[in-house]
């Protein structure tokens, strides 16, 4: 019998389920906020704004007054576990309305009917980029530095909206990816110190110099990006915030792109390590092996140059900040120069030792002449660095 049959399947933005708390009892109250905000806004009524006849147009629909923001729903309720009202929100769009948007339109709200906003509740999970978004938007409020680590702008995002004010609030429990991060994939840069030192010291191939000079380059980053945000929030300087925050955004991606480099060399030599172990009987089977060794090989020399072109591109940070930035600070622009360029050198040697053990002649040549010129290119700033440094101390 002839059958036949179809697979509907729906998509949608991620909703996030966001509830605003008051200092107040009042559902009333917290309707009224709520209403000022959602999409829909109110009915306009006669006399009282809740409970009074709507008002109707030529058509006969009740009238309405719109609220602030797009994608947005909400009413007020009033909750008996915590003896408070709130604003129960659902964004259905973030990038329409942001979580910080909401929380800020309900506070202005809110004060405009005499209540205050003393925090708020997540419901559920939120996608990372929302707090971050959060943190940026507060950070730039107190024209302080957008450049600082991803973990401190997780705090700052939850201290600036409350989200502990009920409860605690655990990022690695709220937050997608937080919870979706596999930690094999960071298993070197979530180490210490000390357990990082002994893992590299051991009986064991990897971690080997790659990984190390790709941490040796996000220190280099790291002091760049530090002396840009002491710069941003120095006295008398408050009008150069901006510019020095600019330069400390760019030192903090490359420090988290040089980081992610740590592992992927370690990685990278994982791969070369699993072609290895393929059989080798028949001809066919020794061709594969050979295909999958010059690509894993291939792997192996892009990820060292990636660290080349990261570390020199970080020293344009260390460069800028040796040049304009903090003098009590220009040491540690010239100790990140030397870092960077450390580490530019280190990922050279893998480059040129990698390459010897690959067969296509003509990718290595061009892959070589990059590794060169990056390297120039490092010394040739780091000494430039070093000049200005040693010109200031």
């Amino acid at each position: 019998m002839a059958r036949s049959g179809a697979v509907a399947i729906g998509a949608r933005k991620l909703l996030v389920a966001y509830n605003v708390n008051l200092n107040s009892t009042s559902t009333r109250r917290a309707n009224a906020i709520a209403f000022d905000i959602r999409e829909a806004g109110r009915v306009l009524r006669d006399g009282d704004p809740l409970t009074g006849k709507p008002i109707l147009d030529a058509n006969g629909e009740p009238k309405k007054v719109p609220g602030k923001l797009k994608a947005v729903k909400g009413i007020g309720w009033f909750i008996e576990e915590y003896g408070i009202a709130q604003l129960s929100l659902n964004l259905t769009d973030l990038d329409v309305t942001p979580m910080h948007i909401a929380f800020d339109e309900a506070c202005k709200s809110s004060e405009e009917r005499g209540i205050r906003v003393t925090g708020s509740e997540l419901v559920g999970l939120v996608p990372k980029q929302s707090l971050l978004d959060a943190a940026d938007f507060f950070l730039k409020r107190q024209e302080r530095s957008l450049g600082i680590s991803e973990r401190e702008k997780i705090k700052i995002a939850i201290k600036s909206m409350g989200l502990d004010d009920l409860a605690p609030f655990d990022p690695q429990k709220r937050v997608i990816e937080y919870l979706l991060a596999d930690p094999k994939e960071e298993r070197l840069v979530r180490m210490d110190l000390l357990r990082f030192s002994e893992e590299t010291a051991a009986e064991s191939p990897a971690p080997g110099g790659g990984s190390v000079a790709a941490y040796v380059g996000a220190l280099g980053a790291a002091l760049g990006t530090m002396v840009a945000n002491l710069s941003a929030h120095k006295r008398g300087w408050d009008e150069r915030w901006e510019e020095f925050s600019q330069w400390a955004v760019k030192g903090e991606a490359f420090r988290n792109e040089l980081l992610r480099l740590v592992d992927e060399d370690t990685r990278s030599f994982d791969r070369i390590m699993q072609a290895m172990q393929l059989p080798k009987e028949s001809a066919e089977q020794k061709a594969d092996r050979r295909t999958a060794m010059n690509e894993a090989t291939k792997g192996a020399i892009l990820v060292p140059l990636r660290t080349m072109e990261v570390c020199v591109e970080s020293m344009t940070v260390m460069q800028a900040m040796a040049e304009t930035g903090l003098k009590a600070s220009v040491s540690d622009a010239g100790v990140g120069a030397m870092c960077a360029r450390t580490g530019a050198l280190g990922a050279y040697l893998n480059v040129r030792i990698n390459c010897a053990g690959l067969d296509d002649e003509a990718w290595k040549k061009d892959v070589l002449a990059k590794a060169e010129h990056l390297k120039t290119e490092a010394e040739r700033i780091e000494a430039t660095v070093m000049a200005t440094t040693l010109a200031k101390v």
